[in-house]
């Protein structure tokens, strides 16, 4: 499936948010996703589809100052 990711084309094989998280390597409680513009909640996350061509926006937070 074609998506894009911040911004960046990838190709993948999840069929979920959570599944699509687990592939990239992204953990933690503190991660914001949305998909086309809507924010999905962590509890959603394994229940939300993605279709090809879906806008995902991952973003979790930064060390430093």
């Amino acid at each position: 499936m074609k998506l894009i990711v911040n911004g960046e084309p990838q190709e993948t094989t999840a069929m979920s948010l959570s599944e699509l998280l687990g592939l990239m390597e992204y953990e933690g409680d503190w991660l914001a996703t949305a998909v086309n513009g809507e924010l999905v909640h962590r509890e959603d996350r394994s229940g939300h589809a993605l279709n090809d061509n879906d806008r995902i926006e991952i973003l979790s937070p930064m060390q430093g100052g």
